[in-house]
């Protein structure tokens, strides 16, 4: 890799960009490989999100993650390269194939404000999976875009990621760049958001005929907790919905971001018709010039109605001993795997409570110094999936899921994310989502599986999880 600074960005000027671009054609002619220019450039303030809205195309995969709280966005369009890769070591490929492409690539521009130079956007499926006929998606995708567009409080950034080859047409990759470029530059800073409707009766209806087998496979579980056989299950169940003809997907993303302020809004398609999408509290990890944080995230309960019925169960909560012991085994299970890669994990002695719309739950930060020999990625398939979403020990939770649930997990409640050049990076874990085809929505949820569970209440959290999640689909304003 190599970062330059030049006199005049090349993206202030149509000129300067051709000029600039043929240079690295030469190079490219000279050596036989192909070069990857990256170039980065302040913009006046625009919305990721109305970005989307605006230039994202049914047929171009994109990537969309917000943080409103943290007043974060960023949005990529289109590929400039792009891996797919199926089985077990999906994790060291990817690293493997950002690492390649970062061997080719020339950083240019302004590159000292958050979210500048070159991002590789990731999503994997919870399983790895040796026969793909059956997923919807690629165990892993790891694509850099053609455009991202990142804004952190008042700081907007245009990335473009422009691929050279050695007989490329440089006039048609400028005119396409500079297009994209005047393109963001008119978009409207807040649009209005045309809310999807629900029907006169309400939200889209589903018949869940298979409750009661989501139900067997609890007790089932339960018999097996009992035998010690393990500790722990996380059972998920999906439904099918048909979507409204109203349905808009950056309207929808709007809505999810508005209404849980404190979770990650994030979208996903792959530019073949299928897009993932929700609002998640669960990251994975975040790591920003070399400090890690990772968060243990179990132990939930409602919300109350009312300040005092709130306060009684968030104390419950922090009292609860089935709560605090489903806590505990996730952080330890954090803390082992950060100390068998030689770090050293910091965190408070008592969890705090994430406190959302619908739930809370236990939550305590994990923080660790990391070295630049421990990748990203490496990091990410060490703690995928955290018994939060698995169960323990979570090998043998991972093939109780397997026999037990009756679908593809696909993207739920696994990784998806980005990674920079610097190696700075975050992840979070695809729950309270929903996976988009054409006019069917297939949502998921899931519930931990312990000895005192009761399949009848299990079933019931679940279609409440299911409620609240059409809710916030299909809201009538």
């Amino acid at each position: 890799m190599r970062a330059i600074q030049l006199r005049i960005n090349p993206l202030q000027d149509i000129k300067e960009l051709y000029q600039f671009l043929t240079t690295y054609q030469q190079i490219a002619l000279d050596t036989k490989q192909t070069q990857i220019v990256s170039l980065s450039l302040t913009i006046p303030l625009v919305e990721p999100l109305a970005v989307l809205k605006a230039m994202g195309k049914a047929d171009q995969p994109h990537f969309y993650m917000e943080r409103q709280s943290q007043a974060e966005a960023i949005v990529a369009i289109d590929v400039a390269v792009k891996k797919e890769i199926q089985g077990s070591d999906r994790f060291s490929q990817a690293q493997a194939f950002i690492d390649c492409c970062l061997e080719r690539i020339t950083v240019e521009g302004n590159l000292h404000q958050p979210f500048s130079g070159p991002h590789f956007f990731c999503s994997f499926s919870f399983f790895a999976s040796e026969n793909n006929n059956n997923l919807v998606l690629p165990d892993a995708t790891i694509f850099l875009p053609a455009i991202q567009i990142a804004r952190q409080h008042q700081d907007c950034i245009f990335v473009a990621n422009l691929v050279i080859t050695p007989q490329g047409n440089i006039r048609e990759l400028v005119e396409g760049t500079w297009q994209y470029l005047q393109k963001v530059r008119t978009i409207e800073y807040a649009p209005s958001w045309k809310v999807t409707k629900a029907s006169d009766n309400g939200y889209p209806k589903f018949s869940d005929s298979n409750i009661e087998d989501f139900k067997t496979a609890v007790n089932s579980a339960l018999k097996s907790i009992r035998s010690q056989d393990f500790h722990k299950l996380v059972l998920a169940h999906s439904i099918d919905v048909k979507l409204p003809s109203s349905f808009q997907l950056t309207s929808c993303l709007h809505h999810l971001r508005q209404r849980y302020t404190a979770c990650c809004t994030f979208s996903l398609s792959n530019g073949d018709g299928t897009t993932f999408i929700g609002a998640t509290p669960e990251r994975l990890l975040r790591i920003q010039e070399y400090q890690l944080t990772t968060d243990a995230l179990a132990g939930s309960t409602p919300r109350g109605k009312t300040a005092v019925a709130d306060n009684y169960l968030s104390q419950d909560l922090l009292n609860n001993p089935k709560e605090l012991h489903e806590h505990q085994v996730v952080l330890e299970f954090i803390t082992q795997k950060l100390t068998s890669m030689g770090l050293t994990p910091l965190f408070s002695s008592e969890p705090h409570l994430l406190q959302l719309p619908n739930i809370q739950h236990l939550w305590t930060p994990v923080h660790a110094k990391i070295t630049p020999e421990i990748r990203a990625l490496e990091l990410v398939g060490a703690l995928h999936p955290t018994p939060a979403m698995a169960g323990t020990p979570r090998e043998i939770a991972c093939k109780q899921i397997r026999r037990y649930e009756s679908f593809e997990r696909n993207l739920y409640a696994a990784p998806l994310g980005w990674v920079d050049y610097q190696g700075n990076s975050e992840f979070v874990v695809g729950i309270r989502c929903a996976l988009v085809q054409e006019y069917w929505a297939t949502l998921y949820a899931g519930a931990g599986i312990v000895a005192g569970s009761e399949a009848a209440k299990e079933a019931a959290e679940i279609l409440l999880k299911f409620q609240v999640l059409l809710g916030a689909l299909f809201d009538c304003g």
